[in-house]
């Protein structure tokens, strides 16, 4: 029984019990939200006294924007009061003619994973299959559930690769799309061209396939498969891309699709009106224009990416040949212990329950930090 001293506290008791009951709505959701792994995104870095702090996490671009986009980004935010282009007219003539493709094959989204998310929308009825490797990219299970589809996890191979022999005999009369991410996060590894069309042979011509390369700018490897050319010569065939990465947009959300014809308008018509923001459109298009200069940060990154493996394997770490901006330690039960002892010395990574650590390839004191824990805990 509550007592009540004055007018304050049963004003106090009367909204609290009226916040009780609305916090018990009889609303009714959806089932699949319960049993729906959340996105886990990159803790920001913590504080470690007088050190600097690391996020080493979210696979982000250390540098700062460029000079020429932020002058771009800034003209366009005196009209943020407007609507953005809902066509992404500009930007979608732009990509083509990067590409050497026909603006109706290009869709645009807010990030890479948005993208994907209408191509599941666009593909999938309830109950359809959308098949990928795992441990891939953790957005594609939830956003295959929350489309009302299946997700199929096939395998990695024992070496953190694409099983492709494995992926096709899992097809099914109930498959819709296939997902292939090269490199694949979190493990870097890439698929070779004479593998992916050894298993585009296999796959129904009814099927999407979906080349995820939200890494491709980061690539070295001779045999990685030239996927537009792919793209190209099969109709189920598309290719994903992001300027989250190499471009360093990743707080403005802006991804695309190469699709054929049918696919693109499917995709247009499966969007959030408005979903690409006015500045994210004009800043892909001032990257795009100056592509020289972002192409010499990713050469700096990748010179990095390959000083801190070689490191590594000096210090005797076997770890899986990365051509993204990651590297991947398959630790298993010890993910925790690791991911711990990189944010005692100041590092934020990304464990990923017991199959492994992923760590971005950042500022070079990062990546020397990265090098000395890594070190230190295999000793």
């Amino acid at each position: 029984m509550v007592a009540y001293a004055g007018r304050g506290d049963r004003a106090t008791t009367a909204a609290a019990l009226r916040d009780h009951r609305y916090s018990r709505t009889m609303v009714r959701l959806r089932d699949v939200l319960s049993a729906l792994p959340a996105y886990t995104p990159g803790r920001p870095a913590g504080s470690d006294g007088e050190r600097a702090a690391y996020k080493i996490s979210s696979n982000e671009n250390p540098y700062p924007p460029l000079p020429s986009v932020l002058t771009a980004i800034d003209r366009a935010a005196q009209e943020i009061n407007r609507y953005p282009d809902m066509a992404v007219t500009a930007l979608i003539e732009r990509i083509a003619a990067a590409l050497d493709v026909p603006a109706a094959r290009i869709a645009c989204g807010p990030g890479s994973v948005g993208v994907l998310g209408q191509i599941i929308q666009a593909a999938c009825d309830q109950g359809d299959e959308v098949l990928f490797a795992w441990r891939s990219f953790e957005a594609y299970p939830i956003i295959t559930r929350l489309a009302g589809a299946i997700p199929v996890h096939v395998p990695l191979t024992p070496d953190a690769r694409h099983d492709l022999p494995a992926m096709a005999a899992a097809i099914t009369e109930r498959t819709r799309v296939v997902v292939v991410c090269t490199p694949n996060n979190p493990t870097g590894t890439t698929i070779t061209a004479a593998e992916l069309e050894d298993f585009l042979e296999a796959v129904p011509e009814d099927v999407l396939v979906v080349i995820d390369e939200a890494y491709t700018e980061f690539v070295t490897a001779d045999d990685a498969p030239d996927t537009l050319a792919v793209h190209r010569n099969r109709p189920n065939v598309a290719v994903l891309r992001t300027f989250s990465k190499a471009y360093g947009l990743a707080g403005l959300r802006i991804g695309y699709a190469v699709a054929h014809e049918p696919v693109a308008l499917a995709l247009r018509k499966t969007a959030i009106p408005f979903g690409v923001n006015s500045l994210a459109q004009v800043a892909a298009i001032a990257s795009l224009d100056a592509v020289d200069e972002l192409e010499l940060r990713v050469k700096d990154l990748v010179t990095e990416r390959e000083r801190v493996a070689q490191a590594l394997a000096e210090a005797g770490w076997q770890l899986p040949p990365s051509q993204a901006n990651f590297v991947w330690f398959p630790l298993g039960q010890r993910s925790t212990e690791f991911a711990a002892a990189c944010a005692e010395a100041g590092l934020t990574v990304r464990p990923y329950g017991d199959d492994g650590v992923r760590a971005t390839v950042a500022e070079p004191q990062a990546n020397d930090r990265l090098i000395e824990v890594a070190a230190a805990f295999l000793r």
